[in-house]
């Protein structure tokens, strides 16, 4: 399937490979235990959270001016289609906004009054992410502050998902004790 983009309709991870090329996974924890002291999600894994939205259009645009996202997919977000699937990028992290679909189980968190995930978006000047996507739309749950170890604060975005947006003060992870 050809996307918006030209790009071949796949899910790539964040480091722009298909999660797996070819028919091997790739190599297994055993054969590449360093991934694990990169801190780094295993080869051939990765995470990318898809988020329900009521108006995809507009968060796609909210995210892209509140976080900076750059948009490397999207299927639908037209006047003929409005209904939108998006892949989004903010540094080296991707995630998924999509129209909201009830017969297909899909609710956004305005749908069920609220969402049970929040999402953590690392940054080096919280304060002014916070700033920035509160100035967007979104609203602020918690100011930044200093606490285990992070500089932390959490907002709101107009479709209703929680993102606690920080930064590491102490190497990361640290040391098990």
């Amino acid at each position: 399937m050809e996307g918006a983009n030209g790009r071949e309709g796949r899910r790539y991870c964040t480091n722009g490979k298909a999660p797996h090329q070819g028919t091997s996974l790739g190599p297994t924890s055993e054969e590449d235990p360093s991934w694990r002291a990169r801190g780094n999600q295993p080869p051939g894994q990765c995470r990318s959270p898809e988020l329900s939205v009521r108006r995809g259009r507009a968060a796609v645009e909210f995210y892209k001016t509140a976080f900076g996202a750059r948009e490397i997919y999207r299927v639908g977000g037209t006047d003929e289609n409005q209904a939108v699937v998006a892949q989004l990028s903010v540094g080296h992290a991707s995630f998924w906004v999509s129209d909201e679909s009830p017969p297909n189980k899909n609710f956004s968190p305005e749908s069920l009054g609220g969402s049970t995930v929040r999402l953590l978006l690392i940054v080096e000047d919280p304060r002014a992410a916070i700033k920035r996507a509160v100035a967007s739309g979104a609203t602020e749950v918690f100011p930044v502050a200093e606490e285990h170890g992070w500089l932390l604060g959490r907002i709101a975005d107009p479709f209703g998902h929680h993102w606690e947006i920080g930064k590491p003060l102490v190497p990361w992870p640290p040391a098990r004790q």
